[in-house]
């Protein structure tokens, strides 16, 4: 049996969907149960990007995930752990083994799990997904939900597609939930630890996406000012050879 952290989330929703038989677990809900689990598939975390809670951060991204690390170890567990693309911040590379540059105390919350991880030897395959900008079924909840579903939302209910200011020079790699959730999956067979990207390596503006929900919607776009966000990445796009070439070692 598989256990889901972050199972009532918009990629933990996808995750239980595949796996029918698999077991949940959400933040709050007391000591995890390890009985009867074969593997961890740990996705539970705070996301908000723009958390500046320092101590939510640290219990719950870091602490927490920690605990779970030593949990698995001591049942040899294999665990697959979600971190983010934000830990690349400005880039410029988008490779697991460039230097990364967090900007967020999110982002750095990602990057202080992975290299716990893998300062490490763990008895068992650790496996950690630097996800790129995941979008899909399931979403509609989120308080930062992709452009794809956000702007759909805009154009069915108002007919206008708001887009920030310069939205063609803002970049990232749109991965679909389904591409996620097959990529975990294949995994499972692969007896092998460390980090890996998930994306598509391909970029795509902000602007772009726009342009392709009012093509389906008939919806008018319109540029806004943009907010200051901490952190912000202009650009993302995944080096995908690391990934690639362990799926195809299979």
């Amino acid at each position: 049996m598989i256990l889901i952290t972050g199972h009532k989330g918009f990629i933990g929703k996808n995750m239980m969907l595949a796996f029918p038989d698999a077991r949940g677990y959400e933040w709050g809900d007391g000591d995890v149960d390890l009985d009867g689990i074969s593997r961890v598939i740990h996705l539970g975390a705070i996301t908000d990007t723009q958390c500046e809670s320092w101590p939510a951060l640290m219990a719950q991204n870091v602490t927490f995930t920690r605990d779970l690390l030593h949990a698995c170890a001591e049942r040899r567990i294999p665990i697959q752990i979600a971190s983010s693309a934000s830990v690349y911040g400005d880039g410029p590379m988008f490779k697991e083994d460039a230097a990364v540059f967090p900007q967020t105390r999110y982002a750095k919350s990602k990057r202080m799990i992975e290299l716990y991880a893998l300062d490490r030897d763990w008895p068992m395959p650790v496996q950690i997904f630097r996800y790129f900008n995941v979008y899909g079924p399931h979403e509609e909840h989120k308080s930062q939900p992709s452009p794809f579903t956000r702007f759909r939302r805009q154009a069915l209910e108002t007919g206008t597609i708001e887009v920030f200011e310069n939205s063609d020079d803002v970049g990232r790699d749109f991965v679909p939930v389904s591409v996620v959730v097959n990529t975990h999956r294949r995994f499972f067979d692969l007896n092998l630890s460390g980090v890996y990207n998930l994306g598509t390596g391909i970029s795509m503006s902000f602007m772009d996406v726009a342009r392709l929900v009012a093509r389906e919607t008939g919806a008018k776009i319109v540029e806004v000012p943009m907010p200051k966000l901490k952190g912000y990445q202009w650009f993302t796009q995944a080096d995908m050879t690391k990934t690639n070439a362990a799926l195809n070692s299979a």
